[in-house]
């Protein structure tokens, strides 16, 4: 698992990026922030799905630290597998041989007809829903991994520019993925918030390696 405090967040003040970088730093300079200005409006964003962070900001770095952790617990929590699933997944710790690479359980659910189906694949059924992802990842090309940037990027941009001009226009070049009328179409707005719209839809995506 990724560690929980080292996600890629933002900060604005106001539409001024003041942090950018894991979310504990991103955090304590949020909450640097807010102590010299108290009225000033705070945002934070997740870099990955472009979502306002809900940071609490009270107590010392202690205590925002420890509460960023148990959230991020909470958030990872997986719930019970369920269904049918192979030996790999609930065998024993191993010795020699192969590892185990990081095999993490999670619910799947799938009508009788899928499970039969699975049953009689080799290796069992976890194998095989690998398998078929990893087909399905390859032969996507990278269109989810750009639609994921775009959504993100929207999702900013709706928070922190809907109210600006020419927000309509640019969010239409954003999902058309064309960067020219996008950059025309935004460029009246503060400096910090076109750069970080231009990151999260096409920066981030292209520095994130594909399957």
């Amino acid at each position: 698992m990724p560690d929980p405090l080292s996600r890629p967040c933002t900060a604005f003040d106001g539409v001024r990026r003041i942090a950018s970088g894991a979310l504990v730093d991103v955090a304590l300079a949020a909450k640097a922030a807010l102590a010299g200005n108290p009225t000033g409006p705070l945002l934070t964003f997740d870099d990955e799905t472009g979502a306002v962070i809900d940071l609490d900001l009270r107590g010392g770095t202690a205590e925002i630290v420890s509460r960023l952790l148990e959230e991020a617990k909470g958030a990872q929590r997986p719930a019970g597998p369920s269904g049918q699933d192979d030996a790999e997944e609930n065998a024993p710790s191993r010795g020699r041989g192969r590892p185990r690479l990081g095999v993490v359980a999670r619910e799947v659910t799938l009508l009788p007809r899928h499970w039969e189906w699975l049953a009689t694949q080799r290796g069992g059924a976890s194998h095989a829903l690998r398998r078929l992802v990893d087909e399905a990842r390859r032969a996507d090309g990278g269109r989810s991994q750009s639609r994921a940037a775009q959504e993100a990027a929207y999702r900013f941009m709706s928070a922190m520019a809907g109210d600006l001009p020419g927000f309509e226009e640019a969010s239409r070049a954003l999902f058309a993925g064309d960067r020219e009328r996008f950059a025309e179409h935004s460029a009246a707005w503060p400096a910090d918030i076109q750069t970080h719209a231009r990151k999260l839809a096409w920066e981030r995506a292209a520095e994130t390696p594909r399957p």
